[in-house]
């Protein structure tokens, strides 16, 4: 196993060797591809062995930031396209998970840049991702999706279940607050306040006399977001992506009444904020939401030393994705 981080990414479990790999079907998933408001679209399917064409629900996640193609591998073979377990879901439902727009599928990381992104020949992120990355899109592009798949003679509409983590926990939590079709949502290291809270809370947590002046320019950086809502600059985080990952997640969540699961690390630097969501819930009576906090780690839930650095040798993604099984059995829903 071999372990990655980034602020806004999810890590990578090694999957074993695959010979010259080219395509989605060389590393045992479906590959199905559709368009949306014209843009190319490619769809990844990971179902149990010989379960292909029997009728399952969907299990849709949404992945973290960043213009990541879904399949990254090397000489040695393929990182895992789910950071979380696979069989257990699988006996269940087919597990699906989409591209980001105009990133392809499928790299060698030897072609990839900082933090496994994907750069055009000038070595920038292409201008066709940065355009469509921000909350509407994604929300109205995978309702999109899932109506599609929903066509298919294979797929169950009798569950729908989204998870989401980090920004996908955002995108997913619209998802359920716009869709009937939606009866499970596992939001899954989130900002119930929204992005710019985190960013605020990752410079105070680092800041000192010297340094306050660092979280002072987060605050202008937003105010300029606010003024500017629709700018798109070639690199980094957009205005547009901003702002819109920023408006509070917490009204789509309060809205819901499909069963909900909140996971996070509690020295992740959203953690206060999923604690005030879920003082939230109980001060509404609301019965709909179960809590699980994984003491001690991180965004991606690997432990957090004394001294602050991070255990990489630890990977609790095996538990996490286990306790989201063990809590869709336990919440059948409708």
């Amino acid at each position: 196993m071999r372990l990655f981080s980034a602020i806004f990414a999810l890590s990578f479990l090694f999957t074993g060797a695959i010979a010259q790999p080219k395509t989605p079907e060389s590393f045992g998933f479906r590959h199905l591809t559709t368009t949306f408001n014209g843009d190319p679209v490619d769809i990844l399917i990971k179902s149990r062995n010989g379960d292909e064409q029997q009728p399952k629900p969907l299990f849709f996640y949404v992945q973290g930031s960043l213009p990541q193609p879904l399949i990254k591998y090397d000489e040695k073979g393929m990182y895992g396209v789910f950071t979380f377990p696979t069989d257990s879901l699988a006996k269940t439902y087919h597990l699906v998970i989409v591209s980001k727009p105009y990133i392809p599928v499928v790299a060698d990381v030897k072609t990839l840049g900082r933090n496994y992104t994907w750069r055009d020949a000038k070595g920038l992120v292409p201008t066709t991702y940065n355009e469509r990355n921000n909350l509407d899109y994604y929300v109205n592009r995978n309702l999109h999706i899932i109506r599609f798949l929903q066509k298919q003679p294979w797929v169950s509409r009798k569950a729908l279940v989204l998870a989401g983590h980090s920004e996908g926990s955002t995108i997913c939590a619209k998802m359920a607050s716009v869709s009937p079709a939606v009866t499970h949502l596992i939001y899954s290291g989130g900002n119930p306040l929204g992005r710019i809270n985190s960013i605020i809370q990752q410079s105070r947590r680092h800041e000192t006399d010297s340094t306050s002046h660092l979280t002072n320019e987060q605050f202008s950086y937003w105010e300029q977001v606010v003024l500017h809502p629709e700018t798109v600059h070639p690199e980094g985080d957009s205005h547009k992506a901003t702002f819109s990952f920023s408006i509070p997640p917490l009204g789509y969540l309060l809205s819901l009444s499909v069963p909900v699961l909140v996971t996070f690390g509690t020295k992740d630097d959203s953690a206060p904020f999923n604690d005030y969501l879920h003082t939230e819930v109980i001060r509404r009576k609301r019965r709909n939401f179960t809590f699980r906090s994984y003491p001690g780690t991180e965004h991606n839930f690997f432990p957090v030393r004394p001294d602050g650095s991070i255990d990489y040798s630890v990977y609790n993604w095996d538990k996490v994705g286990d306790d989201w099984y063990k809590w869709l059995r336990e919440h059948p829903g409708r």
